[in-house]
């Protein structure tokens, strides 16, 4: 986690460093008043993606201070067994998952294409998420 937020300070720097030839290059490259000069459009872009990425590298830093130690990651005798989590019950068999992508995909297209397909998608999204929560419940892998 320490190099994670090392990461995140050196990216914030590289943004703001970006940012600043960014902003003298519009400079340099114009003429007029040195406010028409400035391109603001990616020069605040660049200022607020140094202040987002400054964001997550300070909250980072936070969350790793108060965990009280370091991360199964940041070990180098750790073995990998060290960082692996209980992530909770897959069904492997399910087919679910593909019907609610299918679904997903028929919805977004009802609203590229036509707004008639919008609810069929959204009909066949409650199919899919009624079957996929309740699939433990009926036929051969009921409990």
């Amino acid at each position: 986690m320490r190099t994670n937020v090392g990461l995140w300070w050196l990216l914030t720097a590289f943004f703001l460093v970006v940012a600043i030839l960014y902003t003298g290059w519009n400079i340099i490259a114009h003429e007029g008043e040195i406010v028409n000069r400035i391109e603001w459009v990616g020069t605040v872009a660049l200022v607020f993606t140094a202040f987002m990425a400054a964001l997550i590298a300070f909250y980072i830093d936070r969350v790793h201070r108060a965990q009280g130690g370091d991360l199964p990651e940041d070990v180098l005798t750790a073995d990998i067994d060290d960082g692996d989590p209980e992530l909770g019950e897959f069904s492997p068999w399910s087919w679910w998952p593909i019907v609610l992508a299918g679904a997903a995909a028929l919805g977004i297209l009802g609203l590229a294409v036509g707004v008639w397909l919008f609810p069929i998608g959204i009909a066949v999204f409650v199919v899919a998420i009624v079957g996929w929560v309740y699939e433990y419940y009926r036929g051969y892998f009921a409990r």
